[in-house]
C-alpha cells in the first residue's frame, strides 16, 4: 500500500476535500452517475477517507459500509462518522467475504480499482454482494492517459506502473495497475452485469480559479473513466 493512504492520510484527506482532480472532477462526475441513494443500502469499496460516505449519509441512505485496505483511512472515516457507518479493514484482494449475498443496493468504488491486479475476481465479488439489479459504480485510471506510462508499448497489456504524485504537498511514490478498456469492460460483462453508462467525467468550471492551467488540461484530455454497471436477472 502506498504511503499516500497511510503515512500520509491525515494530509491526504484534506487535500482531497478541495482539489481539482478528486474534489473538482471526480466526485461531480461520480455523483452524477451515482444518483438518489436515499433508503439504499450502499457499499463504499475503497472509502479513503470518507468523503464519499459522509455525501451518502447527506443524501439519506438507508446503511453505509465502509471498506478499505488501509486502517489509518478506516480511523479518519470512524472519527468522522462514528456508528453512523459500519467500518471494515479489508485487502479487497483477498475478496470480500465479510459482506453477505444479496445485501446492497449500490457498490460504489472511487479511484480505486487501479491498485487491483486481479480485476475479474473483484467483479465476480461486487456482483455476490449486489441484490438484483443492484448497480456497480466505479472511477478508475482513463486507459488512454495512462498509456503514456507504458512500458510495453503494448496498450492491451496489463502493466503495473511506478509514479510519482504529489498529492499531499511532497513527492509520494505510488504503483497502480495500466489496464486496457477491453478488460475493464469483459471483466463486467463476463461477470453478470450490464453496463449502463460510460463517461470520461467533466471537470467544474470553478477549477480555473485553483489552476486554469490544470483545468484546460483536465477540460481536453482525458483522466479518468466512469463506468456504471447493472446486476443482471439471473
Amino acid at each position: 500500500m502506498s504511503e499516500l493512504y497511510s503515512k500520509h492520510a491525515v494530509k491526504y484527506d484534506n487535500m482531497i476535500q478541495t482539489n481539482i482532480y478528486n474534489a473538482m472532477y471526480d466526485f461531480p462526475s461520480m455523483t452524477a452517475l451515482i444518483g438518489d441513494v436515499a433508503g439504499l443500502d450502499i457499499v463504499d469499496l475503497g472509502c479513503g477517507s470518507g468523503v464519499y460516505a459522509q455525501y451518502f449519509l447527506d443524501k439519506h441512505a438507508a446503511q453505509i459500509t465502509c471498506v478499505d485496505a488501509s486502517p489509518e483511512m478506516i480511523d479518519i472515516v470512524q472519527s468522522k462518522l462514528g456508528a453512523q457507518v459500519n467500518t471494515h479493514v479489508i485487502d479487497v484482494a483477498q475478496g470480500l467475504s465479510v459482506l453477505h449475498t444479496d445485501s446492497a443496493d449500490r457498490v460504489v468504488s472511487a479511484l480505486m480499482i487501479h491498485y487491483l491486479a486481479d480485476l475479474d475476481s473483484l467483479c465476480a465479488e461486487v456482483n455476490r454482494i449486489l441484490k438484483q439489479g443492484g448497480q456497480f459504480i466505479f472511477s478508475t485510471h482513463h486507459p488512454f492517459a495512462d498509456f503514456e506510462c507504458s512500458a510495453s508499448g503494448n496498450y492491451f497489456e496489463r502493466e503495473l506502473v511506478t509514479d510519482t504524485w504529489d498529492t499531499v504537498g511532497e513527492p509520494v511514490t505510488v504503483q497502480f495497475y495500466r489496464r486496457s478498456l477491453t478488460e475493464i469492460t469483459t471483466a463486467l460483462t463476463n461477470n453478470g452485469f450490464v453496463i449502463s453508462a460510460i463517461t470520461e467525467g467533466e471537470v467544474l468550471e470553478q477549477a480555473k480559479t485553483i489552476c486554469e492551467k490544470t483545468y484546460r488540461y483536465l477540460s481536453t484530455h482525458p483522466n479518468f473513466l466512469f463506468v456504471r454497471a447493472v446486476k443482471e436477472k439471473r
